[in-house]
């Protein structure tokens, strides 16, 4: 297997602008070595942007020479991104169409203010649940740092297909799925810098065959950042679902996540009360471990839908981390049934709403 190291002299015999290596002149920003795939960053000046275009091209090559390689992809990031062109008063930036999602319906983000709120195990059922009412659907993991589809879906350790240039989505109990998780080993950190997992993401979305799908559930990662941005500008979101727990600091993060999508007029079709409470298995007692109904109160005090409440059970645990979700293995259950009465919720929204264009984003 080639190491960085390897890489690197690899890469030191390729010139970059005026004869200098492009190691010693610094254009190298990132290595990230997983098997026989190797990711190289490239990072320069945006106005020789068609110069690092040639170069990506040289560095490919040299780094297939290197034992080992069965794969080289290399991205390219500025250091400083050129100010956009305003457009005419009142009409919104034009942004070029994604093929691979002409075909899909409906996308819907499914997001968190912070991670551990169980956001991933939601969007996994949600997707799940929505297949089971009769929809065709796919899961784009869009967590880069923490990919978490391949296990959820019992898919660790398999790998995509490239087909005509396009990646084609493994598939699990009926749904399409795609994450980062596929082409990296799991325990390798995804050490990159925004742009380079932004332009993951689009290679992600873009560059899969999705073909056909009514819904295609995105499963983001926590916060208000990059991806997050990067999702509302260039893809035609039909809506968002925020994930919570009760408790009052998952609350403040759930709010930021709510006004983010309402800033970039993304519909919010609701909110999750997640490990809302957990029922004793030998007595039957209740406890709010979180506390309890602070995501609805929320969600009325913010006007939008509130969605439901998942409890917090051992079950939903064990069939997560063993790749079997609740959905998909014990449909006529009654975990299942909150999950799939989530997505009833969310399929009535999305049919009673009109696919739009990506809405121009405005800051302050």
């Amino acid at each position: 297997m080639a190491d960085e190291a390897a890489i690197l002299k690899a890469l030191e015999s390729v010139s970059g602008p005026g004869g200098k290596s492009i190691v010693a002149a610094g254009l190298v920003s990132g290595i990230n070595v997983s098997g026989g795939k190797v990711f190289v960053s490239l990072s320069g000046d945006p106005a020789r942007a068609k110069e690092l275009e040639v170069l990506a091209v040289a560095v490919e090559g040299a780094v297939k020479t290197v034992p080992g390689v069965e794969a080289a992809i290399v991205t390219l990031t500025a250091e400083k991104a050129p100010a956009p062109a305003a457009p005419p008063p009142g009409q919104a930036p034009q942004r070029k169409p994604i093929a691979a999602i002409e075909k899909i319906k409906y996308i819907v983000a499914v997001s968190s203010g912070k991670g551990g709120v169980g956001k991933s195990t939601t969007s996994a059922n949600l997707a799940l649940g929505l297949s089971a009412l009769g929809w065709r659907v796919g899961l784009l993991d869009a967590d880069i740092f923490g990919p978490s589809a391949p296990r959820l879906f019992g898919l660790g350790g398999q790998k995509p297909e490239v087909v005509d240039n396009r990646l084609v989505p493994l598939e699990a109990y009926g749904v399409k799925v795609m994450s980062i998780g596929f082409l990296v080993d799991e325990d390798v950190p995804m050490i990159w810098r925004g742009p380079m997992v932004v332009q993951a993401l689009g290679q992600l979305l873009g560059e899969v065959a999705w073909g056909e799908l009514d819904a295609l559930v995105v499963d983001m990662p926590p916060g208000t950042g990059d991806v997050q941005l990067t999702m509302a500008q260039q893809v035609p979101l039909a809506g968002a679902v925020v994930v919570s727990t009760p408790q009052d600091l998952a609350l403040i993060d759930a709010r930021r996540g709510v006004a983010m999508f309402q800033r970039v007029e993304t519909p919010i079709l609701g909110v999750v009360e997640n490990m809302s409470y957990f029922l004793c298995p030998h007595c039957g007692g209740r406890t709010d471990i979180f506390s309890h109904g602070g995501a609805r109160q929320d969600a009325e005090a913010l006007g939008v839908p509130f969605l439901g409440e998942v409890p917090l059970d051992l079950a939903i645990r064990e069939t997560s981390d063993a790749g079997t979700p609740v959905v998909a293995t014990d449909p006529k259950g009654k975990y299942a049934a909150v999950y799939i009465d989530l997505a009833e919720k969310v399929k009535t929204a999305l049919e009673t709403r009109t696919r739009r264009a990506p809405p121009k984003i405005v800051v302050g």
